[in-house]
C-alpha cells in the first residue's frame, strides 16, 4: 500500500478516503481482515493515534467492523458502495473543475477539454 498526502484535509480523513477507495476499487472486500492499527500506521507513516482515529470514524460510518478478539474487518458494504464510488468521484470532479476554474476555463471549455480527453482514451 503505497500513502501519499497532501496538506488539502487532515491525514485520518485521507486515510479513511484511501480504505473506502480500495474498497470502492475491490482491493478490499467484505470480510477482509484489516492489519492491526500499528502495523498500518507503520506503512503508512502516521502516528498509531491518527491510524485509529481514522479506523474507528469507519468503523462509525459501518465501512469497518470489529470482533472483540479477532481484529477489524471491511462491513459488507454492497448497498452503499455505489455511494462510496459516487463520493470518491465527486472530490476527483470537484478537485478538476476547481483547477480549472482557477486557470480562467468556462464551464463549456471545461466541457469540451473533457470530452476531447475522453474522446482520445478511446471511452
Amino acid at each position: 500500500m503505497a500513502w501519499k498526502f497532501h496538506n488539502n484535509a487532515p491525514i485520518f480523513v485521507q486515510i479513511m478516503d484511501e480504505i473506502k477507495l480500495r474498497i470502492a476499487k475491490g482491493e478490499l472486500k467484505a470480510g477482509d481482515k484489516v492489519p492491526p492499527v500499528r502495523e498500518l500506521a507503520l506503512k503508512a507513516g502516521v502516528n498509531p493515534n491518527t491510524m485509529q482515529k481514522a479506523l474507528s470514524e469507519l468503523e462509525r460510518e459501518g465501512v469497518l467492523y470489529s470482533e472483540r478478539t479477532s481484529g477489524r474487518f471491511v462491513a459488507d458494504v454492497s448497498e452503499g458502495e455505489n455511494r462510496m464510488r459516487e463520493g470518491i468521484s465527486l472530490k476527483y470532479i470537484e478537485t478538476y473543475v476547481s483547477g480549472m476554474k482557477e486557470l480562467g476555463y468556462t464551464k463549456e471549455e471545461i466541457i469540451c477539454i473533457l470530452e476531447k480527453y475522453l474522446n482520445e482514451e478511446g471511452m
